[in-house]
């Protein structure tokens, strides 16, 4: 299969890159820098340069390949709202207008489990579940972007497949070590989803292969959330202090999420079970 790639010098992208070709896949990825994409070219990745912000050209690009996978999104650093938009949302958009364009209709979506932020609901997220306006800004630009695809599907044909993200750590990613600062305040015993990146691009290969699925979300996870407290231990740092009016973030569920639905349709194992697993196995 051949597969244009947003993102692919972020996080997530420069991970599942390398990965999609050792499965075998053909590989093409959009970056705006050609030096930063140098060692993915090394490995076999097809460069080509162009901005998901300002390209006329973009269905040309895309042209050839049999589906996209958007990684690309700005999560930290954000300054504004409409900035926010604008690469979450705008570009978004135009990628997906663009692959019909091109002739391709399978577009996999990278989103967030943040978007069950202030549920009220004393389980883990369905991807059925109804959300509720999100507050930040990531949530809020990454649903309305999740309603515009959809939109595209009904409407146009997109075959979307929607893969909502829980916090994704692991194969060097500092991503835990960073976040702990802002959890100092938060309930000891929320629960937290977690997947390592190993597992994050299993499931992004299995909604960008399988047949059948359009229109579908998928709750990517591991398969035991694990306490902040936890967290905490495991990192070997300081017990947690309580905000001045008590715990934050007391809902203990809400950044928790069900994953029986992309086991069930797209045979989705997680090999790191949870993050004592991956500890265990050197992979953290």
């Amino acid at each position: 299969m051949k597969i244009f790639i947003t993102g692919a010098t972020g996080k997530v992208g420069s991970r599942l890159v390398p990965y999609l070709l050792k499965q075998g896949h053909s590989v093409r990825i959009l970056v705006r820098s050609a030096e930063r994409a140098l060692a993915l070219k090394e490995q076999g990745a097809e460069v080509v340069l162009g901005d998901l912000l300002d390209n006329e050209h973009l269905s040309d690009l895309i042209r050839g390949v049999d589906a996209v996978v958007h990684t690309a999104a700005q999560f930290r650093g954000v300054i504004s709202e409409e900035a926010a938009r604008k690469v979450n949302l705008d570009a978004t958009i135009a990628l997906a207008k663009a692959a019909l364009e091109a002739g391709v209709t399978r577009f996999v979506f990278t989103s967030t489990s943040n978007v069950y932020r202030d549920l009220t609901i004393n389980r883990p997220g369905r991807e059925d579940d109804i959300l509720v306006p999100a507050k930040e800004i990531y949530p809020k630009t990454k649903i309305a972007a999740e309603e515009a695809l959809l939109k595209l599907h009904r409407e146009q044909g997109l075959d979307i497949r929607i893969v909502r993200l829980a916090f994704v750590y692991g194969a060097g990613d500092p991503h835990i070590e960073e976040v702990l600062p802002y959890m100092m305040n938060w309930n000891p015993q929320k629960k937290q989803s977690m997947v390592h990146h190993e597992d994050v691009d299993q499931a992004i290969m299995l909604a960008a292969i399988t047949p059948g699925v359009g229109g579908r979300i998928y709750n990517v996870a591991d398969d035991y959330p694990i306490e902040i407290s936890e967290l905490y231990k495991l990192n070997k740092r300081p017990e947690q202090v309580p905000a001045k009016d008590g715990w934050l973030m007391s809902n203990i569920w809400e950044l928790t999420v069900d994953t029986e639905r992309i086991k069930n349709e797209l045979n989705f194992q997680p090999k790191y079970p949870s993050v004592y697993a991956a500890r265990d196995m050197g992979a953290l």
